[in-house]
């Protein structure tokens, strides 16, 4: 996987479904405007291409491919997301902020009986993020949140995945640098501080911020 070398920064945002990392992904975007920077805010998988159309069928369950086919499809769309998205962001000096990314596909690859290795070869090509936070929440709060929003459960949110689920998330700090886990339990103004004083202390210069 490749740096990024480009003038910009590049932050993903990930977790269980659930775990409130859209609701951290915008208050970011809405302090760091504040502050004069520019921000382009992107998620995955994206409703744009025709990989990102199919996923949606599976993840809605109104198609069913085998996992394999499924991280093909993920790998796909996201080459076009960083080709048409994300890198043209980082070469204008832009902070591009992504609602999840191939942690994302690892974490539930993994949990289908995926192996690791494969799938982060198959993302080889594929731009490592500058800082990655990973909210943890509970299975149990994830799934009362989900029910809550009145919507339909997809394929990925159900309560006796997501342990499994969230045990690869962990691991995938082992293989990967410039990840945070963070208590996505608390109010979304803790979590959102905790994350404003990494960004502070990793990422952006003072006079930045």
């Amino acid at each position: 996987m490749r740096k990024n070398s480009y003038p910009g920064k590049f932050i993903v945002f990930d977790g269980l479904d659930g775990s409130g990392q859209s609701t951290q992904v915008e208050l970011l975007k809405n302090f760091l405007i504040k502050k004069g920077h520019q921000v382009v805010l992107t998620k995955e998988p994206t409703q744009d291409s025709e990989a990102g159309k199919k996923i949606r069928q599976v993840l809605d369950k109104k198609k069913i491919i085998s996992p394999e086919e499924l991280q093909e499809l993920f790998t796909e769309d996201r080459k076009e997301h960083l080709k048409n998205v994300i890198i043209p962001a980082l070469k204008e000096n832009k902070i591009a902020i992504s609602d999840r990314y191939f942690f994302s596909t690892f974490a539930y690859g993994v949990s289908e009986g995926l192996d690791l290795n494969w799938l982060i070869k198959l993302n080889d090509e594929c731009l490592l993020p500058d800082l990655t936070f990973f909210l943890k929440v509970s299975p149990e709060v994830c799934v009362s949140r989900i029910e809550k929003r009145g919507i339909s459960k997809t394929y990925f949110e159900e309560k006796e995945k997501l342990n499994k689920v969230w045990q690869i998330y962990e691991i995938l700090t082992d293989h990967f640098k410039n990840i945070n886990i963070i208590n996505g339990e608390k109010s979304k103004e803790e979590v959102f501080f905790q994350i404003n004083e990494i960004i502070f202390s990793q990422l952006l210069d003072k006079k930045e911020i």
